[in-house]
């Protein structure tokens, strides 16, 4: 597993989509913890909408970062519990060209010491598409929190051991 290491931090372009009926930027508390932690943690911010939880505006959007040069990640947050307007898993396991599976049951049990036996009810999940990472997390930002400081940031930097994802993200050329 050492070859899944680098010596170096490499910065990646990141995209945040927030998923809400309700919210607008100035309330989208998620989508703004997630900016800030990204960029705090060396990466850049490539893009960032707020979007209604409608299956077809999400793919969409996914489709177009995840055939975009430019993006190598993608973290969306809402859309992932169980009401009638909880989308975003059927709109974007789709597009998976793999799944990471290990995402969604390491977020629900590192939620189980906080939220018990309902965190079932979290269908947060992870893959890939085109050589971009996509992580989909819950609205609140609290569950953003977790999954970035306990999952996803360390999975995105290629100094951590034994391994990463950064190695399986798609390069980006400076030149282009």
């Amino acid at each position: 597993m050492g070859h899944c290491t680098n010596s170096k931090f490499e910065p990646l372009n990141i995209a945040v989509l927030t998923l809400s009926d309700t919210r607008d930027f100035s309330q989208d508390t998620s989508g703004q913890f997630l900016e800030d932690a990204l960029i705090e943690a060396g990466h850049q911010l490539v893009a960032r909408q707020l979007i209604k939880d409608d299956k077809y505006l999400i793919r969409s959007v996914v489709s177009q970062w995840i055939a975009s040069k430019e993006v190598q990640v993608i973290i969306t947050t809402g859309g992932t519990g169980f009401t009638e307007r909880d989308n975003t898993p059927e709109s974007v396991k789709p597009l998976f060209d793999r799944e990471i599976e290990g995402f969604g049951e390491l977020f629900r049990h590192i939620t189980y010491t906080e939220l018990g036996t309902s965190t079932v009810q979290s269908r947060a999940l992870g893959g890939f598409a085109n050589k971009t990472a996509i992580f989909c997390l819950p609205g609140s930002t609290g569950a953003c929190r977790t999954g970035w400081n306990n999952i996803i940031k360390e999975q995105l930097d290629a100094t951590h051991r034994p391994c990463n994802f950064v190695m399986h993200v798609k390069k980006v050329s400076i030149d282009e």
